[in-house]
């Protein structure tokens, strides 16, 4: 296990390190509903990591679930289930009452991001050059296509704009970006780019779909046959998804910088400076701020109107766990084994909670519990904790 645990790091940095020969507005769109489900990664086809729903306090361990080994990649909560990868390559099917085991399957690599559920189907990518559509009630494979490299990214479940069906969105180290019917896995359509991609793709406005590379370039797409709609070119390699609000795209760059831009902008609305680590997580968003952890051991917020330093908070350890933002906290891991809530107004610590295991996983919210896996192969499962004036 020891040895696992001593290569999250190298997986992590993997991203893109291998060699190959004005104002933004502020409106946000309809916010999401309060979440009961995480059938997607980030909360949903926007990305933007956001629960309308106050955050849990003084969190206890409701319960755990043992994994083969370490886990760096999000859960997925839906049907009754939760769906996690690790690092061996084990897609664990839990049932969310009983807490036990319904099913695991086994792949040839890494599972590296989360799962999605729809419609009775997982769809999962895997380190192996896989990416999977499984039953969700059994874990058999319905079908598998193969990609050049390894999928590193997490897949979203959208409608067919023609109403015909549904499309899964996913990207692969290979640099492609695909689109493929999620009954049989055949390609609508695939695009291209110059690098490795990391990241999920975003859905934005139901039209356009958007993603950072190692290319260190923004691209944004024609959902319906995914031609270019436009591209930015940011200072460095984008190592992990972008998040969006309205229009309004931001992602962070191994140039330690934060960018912000327009869908159909020419060019970035503004860059934070994050200091001298990559940011290395994916954004979150709210009304407000942009939240993203760093190698310097802190989240930052940022003010989405200016692009200026809201406040800093200051961990143990590195913060590659994407937040997530709820309406009055701000929840992540880092690597000194701590998950942490902040407020979002000023960065005062609302809570910290000791799992004793690297935390690079995103911590997921659905059915009133945070849900994390741990560097140390365990998944847990927290739930609010009675105040102490409480019988």
């Amino acid at each position: 296990m020891k040895r696992l645990i001593t290569l999250l790091p190298a997986l992590l940095l993997t991203a893109c390190n291998k060699p190959r020969s004005t104002q933004t507005t502020t409106t946000p769109p309809s916010p999401p509903p309060a979440l009961t489900n995480w059938p997607l990664t980030r909360g949903g086809s926007s990305l933007q990591g956001r629960v309308i729903a106050p955050v849990p306090r003084k969190p206890l361990i409701d319960w755990t679930f043992a994994m083969n080994s370490p886990g760096i990649a999000e859960a997925a909560v839906a049907e009754g289930v939760i769906l996690v990868g690790d690092v061996m390559g084990f897609l664990y099917c839990i049932d969310f009452e009983s807490h036990k085991l319904r099913w695991k399957h086994e792949t040839g690599d890494t599972i590296q991001a989360a799962p999605a559920i729809a419609n009775g189907l997982v769809f999962v990518g895997s380190g192996d050059r896989k990416f999977y559509a499984l039953d969700l009630k059994t874990g058999e494979k319905i079908w598998s296509i193969d990609g050049n490299d390894k999928f590193s990214s997490a897949p979203i479940v959208v409608p067919c704009p023609d109403g015909s069906g549904r499309w899964i969105l996913v990207n692969g180290y290979d640099g492609i970006s695909r689109c493929l019917l999620a009954s049989d896995g055949s390609v609508v359509w695939t695009y291209k780019t110059d690098d490795y991609i990391n990241g999920t793709p975003a859905v934005i406005d139901g039209r356009l779909v958007a993603f950072g590379g190692c290319d260190k370039v923004i691209h944004i797409l024609n959902l319906a046959d995914g031609k270019l709609v436009n591209e930015v070119v940011t200072d460095s390699q984008i190592t992990n998804s972008v998040a969006t609000s309205g229009k309004t795209i931001y992602c962070g760059n191994y140039a330690n910088q934060l960018v912000a831009t327009e869908a159909e902008a020419e060019a970035l609305t503004w860059i934070y400076e994050a200091g001298d680590f990559p940011l290395f997580s994916a954004p979150a968003v709210d009304e407000k701020n942009v939240y993203i952890g760093s190698r310097d051991k802190s989240l930052h917020a940022v003010t989405r109107a200016t692009g200026k330093r809201a406040w800093t908070f200051r961990t143990g350890g590195r913060v590659e766990s994407s937040p997530i933002a709820f309406d009055d906290g701000i929840v992540f891991g880092s690597s000194d084994g701590r998950l942490y809530a902040a407020s979002p107004a000023d960065g005062s610590e609302l809570w910290r909670l000791d799992l004793g295991e690297d935390l690079a996983a995103p911590p997921v919210y659905a059915q009133g519990r945070i849900i994390i896996a741990g560097g140390g192969g365990t998944l847990f499962v927290l739930s609010a904790g009675k105040p102490a004036h409480d019988p």
